[in-house]
């Protein structure tokens, strides 16, 4: 798959608009003539992914975070690259965002997903730092960043459909850098479920994430994987069970 250029190019065009079309105070450039029209994070016909994805690339190089970035500030769902595998992300907060993933996924939507993020600050708001030992949290804190996802008891700033029926919240660090720099990009932490369909291999290249969702995905972070094996191992922060190995 061709990538989209980066420092010069496409990209600068994208991101660097000049200074007459700057972003307004929706936070979409004025690349977004349909998206900004309505005031909407999405698409005049309110579906996300349509209008997107005739605004951007479908592919982008890893030094297009930014462009990434703002597809997902607008509603977009993005496949990206984590330790293992492509996962694929959205706003956690932007509700139809997270629909149109879990209809690409074909996943029940009472499983709940985990977030990533690129430091701690990104994650606080989500624990319930009372319910959490001090001992536990710096525990959980010094394996960050780091491949260690933990569930914690979650506030009332995780999203309903973000937890599914789960009564904690999964999250993780990471030390991936292609991962952690799209969450600077986007300026928070992002959904992250594997990048394929339920009960499907999930993917570990763009060109499979590209063969299982086709123009359905808004776009793909076209980086390296991580280089490890497995999915990270997911262990419960208060009792340490291990819920993943």
């Amino acid at each position: 798959m061709a990538a989209i250029e980066g420092s010069s190019g496409t990209v600068d065009r994208l991101v660097r608009a000049p200074a007459a079309s700057a972003a307004d105070d929706s936070g979409l450039p004025s690349f977004f003539p349909e998206l900004r029209a309505n005031g909407s994070r999405r698409g005049a016909s309110g579906a996300g992914g349509p209008a997107l994805m005739n605004a951007l690339p479908r592919t982008f190089a890893r030094h297009a975070c930014a462009a990434a970035a703002a597809l997902l500030r607008a509603g977009g769902v993005l496949a990206y690259p984590t330790e293992a595998v492509y996962g694929l992300g959205c706003d956690p907060h932007d509700r139809a965002a997270f629909e149109r993933l879990f209809a690409l996924k074909r996943r029940p939507p009472t499983q709940g997903v985990l977030l990533i993020a690129a430091d701690f600050a990104q994650v606080e708001r989500y624990i319930d730092l009372a319910a959490v030992p001090a001992s536990v949290l710096a525990q959980v804190r010094a394996s960050w960043p780091g491949p260690h996802t933990w569930i914690f008891p979650r506030t009332a700033e995780v999203p309903a459909w973000v937890a599914g029926e789960h009564a904690g919240i999964a999250l993780r660090v990471t030390a991936h850098a292609p991962a952690a720099e799209l969450c600077r990009a986007f300026g928070g932490a992002l959904v992250s479920t594997s990048a394929n369909p339920h009960g499907q291999p999930p993917a570990r290249a763009a060109d499979t994430v590209q063969a299982y969702f086709g123009a359905s995905l808004d776009g793909v972070l076209d980086a390296p994987l991580g280089g490890q094996d497995n999915p990270t191992t997911i262990r419960d922060a208060l009792s340490g069970a291990i819920i993943r190995a």
